[in-house]
């Protein structure tokens, strides 16, 4: 396993990350606590959570998995998404207020005295940008967070945080059928040292053993060509980590994983031998796609 620096920080990430999203929380504290700490001893230091997953449930395992390691392990956590009283959904709120407030009980659930990365859960152009930036740059002097940034596909949104903040990271959706990244988003944030943390790298695993289906503006044909190509390579889970990782913004690749298999999978393979000119060729399968809003 390889670790990157995060951003301008001294944070070291592994090049792959467990995204605990995809944790399925009614199998039980047990069953999860087991799974991340057989990640952290393969070598996955990065933890990806967020107060919205499972009403805050999903912080709760992750803080209680990772206790025995804190010192030598790195969570994220996300903040923006407010569940509604009753449950039924949660509202927007990036405010100063809502952060600084929402940090606190992340801090508790996390059982944690710091977060290595906190992350807006969102955000448009019209937010208060500043605002926010704000809070963030008031809790790394508490010493609450070590770092900042935020998820986000949307370029008018990231190229202002880039204009007006110091972030270490932004986590975006990238892999060989989203390619939207590309268009100048990846190189901004290179030239600016801000590092990317990709999602959806194996496309809800699209990319190693689903059905072929539409997927944003491809459709079962053009899948089905991308992954007939992708067998005639090599191994999947390789080819589809590698190609986002080969970028020199890219410190890390969040994959949601469920099951011991899957895990086992990920690190058995990830870092399989895959030629420049492996990566070149299943690039050019498909078109590439482009972002239509928010640009």
């Amino acid at each position: 396993m390889k670790y990157t620096q995060l951003g301008s920080t001294n944070i070291k990430v592994s090049e792959i990350s467990f995204g605990c999203m995809s944790l399925e929380i009614d199998k039980g504290l047990d069953h999860n606590s087991k799974l991340i700490r057989k990640a952290y001893k393969s070598g996955i230091n990065f933890f990806d959570t967020a107060d919205l997953y499972d009403k805050g449930l999903n912080e709760k395992v992750v803080g209680t998995a990772l206790n025995p390691f804190r010192e030598n392990t790195l969570i994220s956590t996300k903040v923006g998404n407010e569940w509604k009283e009753n449950g039924s959904g949660w509202d927007w709120n990036p405010s100063k207020e809502h952060i600084l407030t929402a940090v606190n009980e992340s801090l508790r659930r996390l059982q944690t005295d710091y977060i290595d990365l906190y992350m807006l859960h969102g955000g448009t152009i019209d937010d208060p940008i500043d605002e926010t930036i704000e809070a963030f740059e008031r809790l790394k002097k508490q010493g609450k967070i070590r770092a900042y940034g935020i998820s986000s596909i949307r370029p008018n949104t990231i190229r202002e945080w880039v204009k007006r903040s110091n972030m270490d990271c932004v986590m975006m959706q990238y892999s060989l059928l989203d390619k939207r990244p590309e268009e100048e988003i990846l190189d901004l944030l290179a030239e600016n040292d801000i590092s990317v943390i990709t999602r959806g790298t194996l496309a809800k695993g699209l990319l190693i053993n689903k059905s072929p289906k539409e997927y944003l503006n491809y459709s079962v044909a053009d899948f089905g060509k991308l992954q007939s190509e992708i067998k005639k390579m090599g191994n999947p889970t390789a080819l589809s980590i590698q190609y986002v990782l080969q970028h020199t913004a890219v410190a890390s690749a969040v994959l949601g994983i469920r099951t011991n298999e899957q895990l086992r999978d990920i690190i058995q393979h990830f870092d399989d031998p895959v030629s420049e000119e492996t990566l070149e060729k299943l690039s050019s399968v498909l078109a590439s796609n482009h972002y239509s809003k928010h640009r």
